[in-house]
Order: structure tokens, then C-alpha cells, then sequence
């Protein structure tokens, strides 16, 4: 976890149903065998149920199979201040998920003779800076253009609260340095798909906001879903939550800022008309949908598990069509499995509880490919473990280091997360909380791992090299009380140090909280991440300010005075 990501991201505990569940499993509408039905209702609820609280921000959630729902519950509260429990009917902003919806309206357009994909930008904004490169639509669904991604910005979190034109916000971003030549990387990137939504404007003659409501919502049935709005009166919303040291309402974010790459509202179930829409080609035809869902290539031949408006990736084997969304106050995931015809969504009121994990576990057990569940009972002789412990260099370029702390291992990727490495019976090692995993071998003197997540798979070698070690030393609590206190990053976006038992925490905006270490009289260390904060003090011996260690930057941050 990226101290610094705000977010745009479970073991079963219980199979009791959880009393702060709402709505119903459509067992009767399902068909097939009812106690298999609730069977998987069981294992959704016990999932859900320990994710999202009944006193906290929650989740509505819906599985579907071949076409029927099987599953359709909510969890946790739409409302804090109200009481109000989350039902499947709430709305919720979608986030990013809106990119598939983008990526179909320029389909439908091309299937109408308005555009091409091989069309260039300049054709629409024909003062836009190329600087001296073709970038074309493809470019742009794809995410291989080049072009800076605004929200990657520091100058554009001063512009949330701001009403702009399509037209201003491009203005932010389009004199930006290009991070690369078109189709040499994949990068995701907010600033393509908000210019697909002024393409969408220029070739149909309608706003964004119009077209997609008309040309997409209407014939859909898609009768809860929305361009968002602050001011609007949305039937059923759930209200956003984030977390700094405390749960507060989401910041606001005017919907003219993410436009086309994240500015839809919508509900599970109208999702599922989505999803049926694009099965049956309802909007697009068979062609165009299956350029939808090509995983493309750069121009080295290197494919980049994207499609357009659509991840491509797998769930134990099966192949997935899957994105999901991350706005103030709202996490979201949606995954279909087209070979077993499974269609799940899980859409949060929450962005310091996203629904990624839980959302692929339940998809998992949908098409009975669980993850395996970890127990005590495997174990593995400390030796063993011992001589996987060292430094790996991966083939795709990544540095690993394999620790060893009380009696369990841990991977940390150089400048990463540290994760805790649960064995499983079939020699295996899966990171706690993800879906990798590693499994190595030791053959004539050598040691090496396979790596594989849901998206990739490399290879690494045990190296000579040794694994860096952190030396704590001991502060007492006096010494330690002089660097409480809430650093800002940038605006919105703070560090908020506390002293609890004598220990020094820190706490990211939206993100849990962690221990730092002393390394020296002002510099600390994180063992969940490969991270440093170092105090800095001013004249009179105060310390006012800080820099964040991480990834190769140094990023200040200014502490705020108390009111």
C-alpha cells in the first residue's frame, strides 16, 4: 500500500448471517438447486458481513448467474447521521467504472460513421500540443497516449470545488510534459478519457451528461442512474464517507472535475442491466464489442491487459472483464466472468473500505474456484523457511526481499508494501490480503520464485546481496510527544502522527494506522512499508515540519497549527 494513494483499491471468520444485512436473496427468482443458492448466501454473507459493520459505512452487493440473481444484499449504513441502513437499491457514484460507459458511447458513435479510432485528437481540439506525436482515440481508450493525467497533478486538488468547462479542464493539463511517446507504456490515465468525453460531445452534438442518459440510461433501463450531482435530488442515495483520524462526510468534488473518466452514479442492480446490455449487444454490435474487450499491445508487442473501458484479467483460471472505481467517498468493483456467465458488483459509501477484495473472493466462489482460506494448521519448519529468506531480482525488473520474523515470512517489493506470507498445504505462499502469491524452488545450490498476481507472473533469483536491516532505537515518551501533531502533503491530504502507549503512529489520510520506528533522534522508519519520515525542527526547536521517505521521492509536509 502506497502511503500516498487516496484510493480511487478478508478471511471468513463466520458463517453466521449478520444481523446489519438488508434486502433479500433471490433464491425463489434463481432457479436450479435452492440449497446451493444458499449455500453461496452464506459465504457472501460472512464475507460481507465482516467487511462492512453495521455501525459503519457500508456496501450494497449483487451476484448473478447465467442471467438470474442469485444474491442481492446490503450491509453496513447509507446514512451515518441518520441511522439508515444501506439497501440494494442505494445509489452510489460508480468512480471509474463510468470508463466503460465512455468507452461504448465512442463505439456507438463509431458505429454510426461519427468517428473513427484511428481518428487523431487534433481533429476535435485542433490546438491541442502532440507535441509532434499522433495520438489517436485508440490511444486514448487504451491508455497509451502519453498524456499527463490531471489527477496525478498537484496543482489540480486546489480546483475540486470548481465548477469547469470540458474545455477549461483540458486547458490544466494539456501543456503538461507527455510521460511517454504513444503506445510505448500503458499508464491509467484520467485525462484520456476525460478528452473521449469531449470527443463524444464534438461528434454527437449532445453534452456527455445528455448522450449517455438518452443514448445509454434510457434504452437500458438503467432507471437509477445518473450524472452525479451535489444539488440534485438523487431517490436512494448513499451518502460518501472517507477516514482521516475519525469518519467524516466525503470532501466535495464537483462532477464537472472527473466528467467522463468518473462522474456516473448508479445502483448494483442497474449495473446487471448493464452488464446484460453489453452481452446481448443492445448498444453495440458483435465487432465492437469484441474490440471492447481485445487486450491491446504496445508497440513492443507487450500486452496491456486493458481493453477499452475494461481490465481483462483472471480469477483462478477464468478469464475477467472487470473494473472498478475510486472517488471521495465511494469504492466500487464490478467482475464478469463470461465463460460461467457470473456477473458480481459490489458498490461501497466508503473509500477507506473498498470492495476489490471481498468483490473477486465472492467471484471466486461463484464459479467454485475459491481462494483457499488460511489456517494455522499448515505449517512449515523454520529451517525451510530460513533458506528462503535473502534478496530476489525479478525478470521484470523488481527487487524483492524475503524476511523472516518470529517464525513466519514476509515479501517486500524495494519500496513497497511489507506483506505477511500465509503457507498453504500445496507449498505455495499467498501475501495477506491480496490474491499473489510465490512459490519457490531450491535445485543445485539455487533458489529462485515464481511470482503471480491477477495480472502478471515473473520470475526471481535469490541473490548474494543482504537484506537491509532498520535499527530501532528507544525514544522516551517526552521525546516522542514533540512530533505529534497533522502534517499536510497537499490539500485534502494529510499525516496524522499520535502517541498512544508510547508508541508513535501514523495515519495517512483514508488509510490505517501504523507504527513508526525511531532510526535516530528525528527519523523513523515503517515496517508495513518501505518508508521514512524524517522531522524537521525550526529556530526555536520546534518540529513544524516533516518529509515522507518513499519510492525514491522526498515529499515535504507542512504540520498545521491548531485553531
Amino acid at each position: 500500500m502506497n502511503i500516498l494513494k487516496l484510493l480511487l483499491c478478508i478471511s471468513i471468520v463466520s458463517l453466521l448471517i449478520s444481523c446489519n444485512a438488508t434486502g433479500l436473496t433471490n433464491e425463489s427468482e434463481a432457479g436450479g438447486d435452492v440449497s446451493a443458492s444458499t449455500s453461496l448466501s452464506i459465504k457472501f454473507d460472512a464475507l460481507l458481513s465482516e467487511q462492512y459493520q453495521s455501525d459503519q459505512p457500508g456496501a450494497a452487493a449483487l451476484v448473478a448467474i447465467d442471467g438470474e440473481v442469485v444474491y442481492e444484499k446490503g450491509f453496513g449504513l447509507a446514512n451515518i447521521e441518520l441511522n439508515v441502513p444501506i439497501k440494494p437499491e442505494m445509489v452510489f457514484e460508480i468512480g471509474s467504472i463510468t470508463k466503460q460507459f465512455t468507452a461504448v458511447a465512442i463505439l456507438m458513435l463509431v458505429e454510426e460513421g461519427k468517428l473513427s479510432l484511428d481518428d487523431e485528437i487534433t481533429k476535435f481540439l485542433p490546438h491541442y500540443p502532440t507535441k509532434g506525436h499522433t495520438i489517436t482515440l485508440h490511444h486514448l481508450l487504451t491508455h497509451t497516449s502519453g498524456i499527463k493525467s490531471y489527477t496525478s497533478m498537484e496543482s489540480w486538488t486546489k480546483l475540486w470545488r470548481q465548477d469547469l468547462s470540458p474545455l477549461e479542464l483540458i486547458n490544466i493539463f494539456k501543456d503538461e510534459p507527455m510521460d511517454f511517446e504513444p503506445g510505448e507504456q500503458f499508464l491509467y490515465n484520467n485525462s484520456a478519457y476525460f478528452i473521449l468525453g469531449y470527443v463524444i460531445e464534438k461528434a454527437s452534438g449532445l453534452t456527455y451528461q445528455d448522450y449517455i442518459h438518452k443514448e445509454i440510461f434510457e434504452p437500458v433501463g438503467m432507471t437509477s442512474s445518473y450524472y452525479g450531482s451535489a444539488q440534485t435530488i438523487i431517490p436512494n442515495r448513499a451518502s460518501g464517507y472517507q477516514q482521516t483520524d475519525k469518519i467524516i462526510n466525503a470532501e466535495y468534488l464537483s462532477m464537472s472535475q472527473p466528467y467522463a473518466a468518473g462522474s456516473l452514479m448508479s445502483t448494483v442492480h442497474d449495473l446487471f442491466k448493464w452488464n446484460q446490455a453489453i452481452r446481448s449487444n443492445q448498444l453495440i454490435n458483435q465487432a465492437s464489442t469484441e474490440k471492447a474487450f481485445t487486450n491491446y499491445e504496445l508497440n513492443n508487442g507487450e500486452k496491456v491487459g486493458y481493453g477499452y473501458g475494461w481490465f481483462l484479467s483472471e480469477i483462478n483460471g477464468s478469464s475477467t472483464k472487470e473494473h472498478g472505481g475510486g472517488i471521495f467517498g465511494y469504492v466500487t468493483n464490478s467482475i464478469y466472468l463470461p465463460e460461467e456467465n457470473v456477473f458480481v458488483a459490489v458498490l461501497s459509501n466508503t473509500d477507506f473500505n473498498g470492495p476489490g477484495f471481498v468483490s473477486t473472493k465472492m467471484a471466486a466462489i461463484a464459479i467454485d474456484k475459491p481462494y483457499p482460506e488460511f489456517s494455522d494448521d499448515v505449517s512449515v519448519d523454520t529451517d525451510e523457511l530460513a533458506s528462503l529468506v535473502g534478496v530476489y531480482d525479478f525478470d521484470d525488473g523488481a527487487t524483492r526481499f524475503i524476511t523472516m520474523h518470529d517464525g513466519s515470512l514476509y515479501s517486500q517489493r524495494e519500496g513497497g508494501t511489507k506483506f505477511l506470507l500465509h503457507p498453504t498445504a500445496d507449498g505455495m505462499f499467498y501475501f495477506e490480503g491480496s490474491f499473489s502469491n510465490l512459490r519457490f524452488t531450491q535445485e543445485d545450490g539455487k533458489t529462485e520464485v515464481l511470482f503471480k498476481s491477477r495480472a502478471s507472473e515473473s520470475v526471481g533469483i535469490k541473490t548474494d546481496k543482504p537484506v537491509p536491516v532498520k535499527t530501532e532505537i528507544t525514544l522516551d515518551s517526552a521525546t516522542l510527544m514533540q512530533f505529534v501533531g497533522v502534517f499536510e502533503l497537499q490539500p485534502g491530504f494529510d499525516i496524522t502522527i499520535t502517541l498512544e502507549d508510547d508508541k508513535l503512529m501514523s495515519q495517512a489520510t483514508g488509510q490505517q494506522k501504523f507504527q513508526i520506528y525511531p532510526m535516530t533522534k528525528s527519523r523513523f522508519f515503517l515496517k508495513v512499508v518501505d518508508a521514512e519520515l524524517e522531522f524537521i525542527a525550526n529556530e526555536n526547536g520546534a518540529y513544524t515540519s516533516m518529509i515522507l521517505y518513499q519510492g525514491g521521492q522526498e515529499i515535504p509536509a507542512q504540520k498545521k497549527t491548531s485553531n
